[in-house]
């Protein structure tokens, strides 16, 4: 049974775009995997501590030696790892923060890239341990456009970070769906309608 890891990472509940998006790709694609399961995970609504002493220590020592703080520190670790190696595919909505990833899909990041789970330490090699096969969309909501051959292409930081980090652990097919000018929408420029239009075809295509 083929696995969607569709996960929502903006604040902004029913007015996200980034949500709007990544909703139409999950559906779209479990109407083309009718035998397939969408797990969902918002990220909004996911204690998400930050990585701490406790946490580095616990991942970098074999789980017999680990203390109840560190086996605490890496519980939501252990879980998030566990969830989204079990995904064939994964959909990320997430918006554009001062050019890169808010900080919950940083911290999110944080928990699932792993040293002995995601990754591993050869000599002086690392090696994604993420089984081959397995793809990921990340949908990106901007108040500019920062499309490739734009005057703030440059600026975009996030996207080359999250296909770069996601190869790292193994996951090559990677795309990027830019839903720039959002702010168009919430000055009332442009009608969500218009708006969304577009974009969801681009969805639509890539689930």
């Amino acid at each position: 049974m083929p696995t969607l890891l569709h996960i929502d990472s903006s604040p902004r509940g029913d007015r996200s775009i980034s949500r709007k998006l990544s909703r139409a790709f999950a559906e779209e694609w479990q109407r083309k995997n009718l035998d397939g399961k969408v797990v969902y995970r918002d990220l909004v609504m996911t204690n998400l501590p930050f990585v701490d002493v406790q946490w580095i220590g616990g991942a970098y020592s074999p789980p017999e030696q680990h203390t109840p703080e560190q086996s605490a520190a890496l519980r939501i670790s252990d879980d998030l790892v566990a969830e989204f190696l079990s995904a064939d595919e994964i959909v990320l909505g997430t918006p554009m923060y001062n050019f890169n990833v808010p900080a919950n899909v940083k911290a999110w990041i944080d928990h699932i890239v792993r040293v002995g789970k995601t990754f591993e330490i050869k000599d002086t090699e690392l090696k994604g341990l993420v089984p081959a096969g397995r793809k990921a969309t990340f949908i990106v909501a901007s108040g500019s456009n920062f499309k490739a051959g734009g005057p703030r292409a440059h600026h975009d930081h996030e996207s080359p970070y999250l296909q770069a980090i996601f190869n790292f652990i193994g996951i090559t097919d990677t795309n990027v769906i830019l839903a720039g000018d959002a702010k168009d929408l919430a000055q009332g420029k442009v009608k969500e309608v218009d708006f969304l239009k577009p974009l969801i075809e681009e969805v639509l295509a890539a689930a």
